[in-house]
């Protein structure tokens, strides 16, 4: 529904490379209701604000604001660039 009725324009930024939305319906159509139901609480818990990125052993790592730690495979690049623009300053 989110991906229908909500104009790009007005979407924020996902902390995932996958979308949350389409994370949580490929879940459910590969492995079930309950696969599904899982991600979105896992993804509607730590797809918030207030999470910072930082680097161990070249390796990129954002933790989220519930202290999950998210490898750089599944970092959406705009947020490493933000960061590090702002790094940079």
């Amino acid at each position: 529904m989110y991906q229908v009725f909500t104009p790009k324009r007005l979407r924020g930024i996902c902390l995932f490379k996958e979308s949350c939305s389409n994370h949580v319906c490929r879940l459910t159509k590969e492995s079930g209701y309950q696969a599904g139901i899982k991600a979105f609480k896992f993804r509607i818990k730590n797809c918030r604000p207030n999470y910072f990125i930082m680097e161990k052993n070249g390796q990129v790592l954002l933790i989220t604001a519930q202290n999950e730690v998210i490898e750089e495979e599944y970092i959406d690049k705009r947020i490493i660039m933000k960061e590090q623009t702002v790094t940079k300053l």
